[in-house]
């Protein structure tokens, strides 16, 4: 058998050294991605708004549609108020709009709104106060007073029950003309005037 030249040893060398670099760097990658691997997933994670609503059963009428009116004349209606939320909140009444058309009317007109339970729409029979929610005061001094949500009268904490919970509110006016002059009164005939009351429910 020939003996392989110098040379020729020597390009044998030269190749085989390249040849076993590379293989030791696959044998260094497939040993660098060889692991154990475990995972874990929490899926289908969401957010969604809650709700809140709020009617009530006038059926689009307004509880206060006074006519003919004379001094000291006084009249009492009820409304009942619905809250259907997912949320818990906080309702309060309070008045908005109040026309001053009626050259001093509002001033002279006075509403007291309680709070409580029984009686419907435009009847009270089996009302029961719990508590007053806004004073007696003339519609100007609620207007100026109590137009807000901020300022409305006391607060009624709903518990958030979507299937709806309720209070009644019982409204009681009157004309009062105490301590003015006849000529005074007298000034007020053909007069008009008009307010919002509105309840707001804020989530809390």
């Amino acid at each position: 058998m020939r003996t392989p030249s110098v040379r020729t040893r020597r390009i044998m060398t030269m190749t085989v050294a390249p040849v076993a670099i590379l293989v030791a760097g696959l044998m260094v990658w497939q040993g660098s991605n060889a692991a154990f691997t475990a995972s874990t997933r929490n899926s289908d994670n969401n957010w969604s708004t809650g709700s809140v609503a709020l009617v009530d059963d006038d059926g689009g009428t307004a509880a206060f549609q006074v006519t003919n009116l004379k001094p000291g004349a006084t009249g009492t209606k009820c409304i009942v108020v619905t809250a259907s939320s997912s949320l818990a909140g906080v309702v309060r009444p309070h008045v908005s709009n109040l026309s001053l058309s009626g050259r001093g009317l509002a001033e002279r007109v006075t509403l007291t709104l309680e709070r409580g339970t029984g009686g419907s729409f435009s009847d009270c029979t089996g009302f029961v106060a719990t508590e007053t929610s806004l004073p007696a005061a003339s519609l100007k001094t609620l207007a100026d007073n109590n137009s807000s949500f901020a300022t409305g009268g006391l607060p009624w904490s709903t518990a958030g029950v979507s299937t709806g919970e309720s209070q009644t509110y019982r409204g009681t006016w009157a004309f009062n003309t105490t301590g003015m002059t006849q000529l005074e009164i007298d000034a007020l005939q053909g007069s008009q005037t008009s307010i919002d009351l509105v309840w707001e429910l804020q989530n809390s």
